[in-house]
């Protein structure tokens, strides 16, 4: 963690305030904005817009929860939430929320700078991820559409699967469009004539 940071700490006590951002600037020159409590973390989050959060609770709930993942949106940013105590329900929650740190028995200062890169690493691991099986998605979806397209081909024309591939390939490459958009476009006309 070397970059300047842009860092929302939401702790309601100002003391442990105080020794967060104490800790914080000792890893680095960051910007450090400090928000008293979770229920105005939706609008603080959307117009601050961290690199990161770090939640500090005595008392995790169910309600912290679901504040949390609406209002830092985890899947936007890395968020490291810190807890005295916690529970199997709560831990996974909170994992299922995509808190990309949820470290047990509280906030240490020594801890900080550890927890935050292994937040960071892994919120961008699963970013790669989410990103990879979207596009697998994608690509099945296509390749869905392109077969039934093939199909519908083959019956209307009698021509084989290789052939009916060719004729599709050749008629997105002289309209300048990808393979799917035109397989798209043939599956949507063949439905409006059925």
């Amino acid at each position: 963690m070397s970059a300047k940071l842009t860092i929302l700490v939401v702790e309601p006590d100002k003391d442990r305030a105080r020794a967060i951002i104490d800790s914080l600037t000792e890893t680095g020159d960051h910007h450090i904005m400090v928000l008293a409590g979770h229920t105005c973390l939706a609008r603080s989050a959307a117009e601050l817009n961290p690199d990161i959060v770090l939640v500090d609770v005595t008392n995790p709930s169910r309600d912290v929860i679901e504040e949390l993942t609406l209002a830092s949106s985890p899947l936007d940013r890395p968020v490291a939430m810190f807890v005295d105590r916690s529970d199997d329900g709560l831990t996974k929650a909170a994992i299922e929320a995509g808190v990309s740190a949820y470290v047990v028995d509280g906030l240490r200062a020594d801890r900080i700078k550890p927890v935050m890169d292994a937040a960071i690493a892994r919120f961008h691991m699963f970013q790669r991820m989410r990103t990879e099986l979207a596009a697998t998605k994608r690509a099945l979806e296509e390749r869905k559409i392109i077969d039934r397209a093939k199909g519908i081909l083959m019956r209307a024309r009698g021509l084989t699967e290789d052939e009916a591939y060719a004729l599709i390939r050749k008629t997105a490459m002289g309209q300048g469009k990808k393979i799917a958009d035109v397989a798209q476009a043939l599956v949507t006309a063949a439905e409006l004539l059925s």
